[in-house]
């Protein structure tokens, strides 16, 4: 299940009950997380041994946004820990965190494993 970050409920409020203008991202990028994520940021994001946010597009089908292709982060050279959330940002580095979760299952990235969400492995869902 994935929730909106404050960060995104604002922006979505200002869109449709005001007049203010709301930056519309132009690219969204999924972080990984051993930590739990909060809707206003937290978590403990992976660093180091190779680990970057990935690119993601998705494909959006009545009340849920799904990854439109394979999501493959890159081997890690040194242990990320377990990953056990996700979030998905607007930008590459910092930037705002828009929607995160849990996963469905929790995986330990040791040196030379690899975290792959496969096409539509990764959902979030208006609710």
């Amino acid at each position: 299940m994935s929730a909106a970050s404050d960060y995104m409920e604002n922006a979505s409020l200002k869109w449709a009950l005001s007049t203010n203008s709301v930056t519309r991202p132009t690219a969204w990028y999924v972080a990984l997380f051993t930590s739990a994520t909060t809707d206003v940021g937290g978590g403990t994001e992976c660093s180091g041994g190779s680990y970057a946010r990935q690119s993601v597009t998705f494909t959006i089908t009545n009340d849920t946004a799904s990854n439109s292709a394979q999501i493959l982060f890159p081997t890690a050279s040194s242990s990320w820990g377990t990953i056990s959330y996700f979030a998905i940002y607007d930008a590459s580095t910092g930037g705002n965190m828009l929607f995160h979760g849990p996963l469905s299952s929790s995986k330990l990235i040791d040196i030379g494993d690899s975290f792959l969400f496969n096409i539509g492995g990764l959902s979030v869902t208006a609710a």
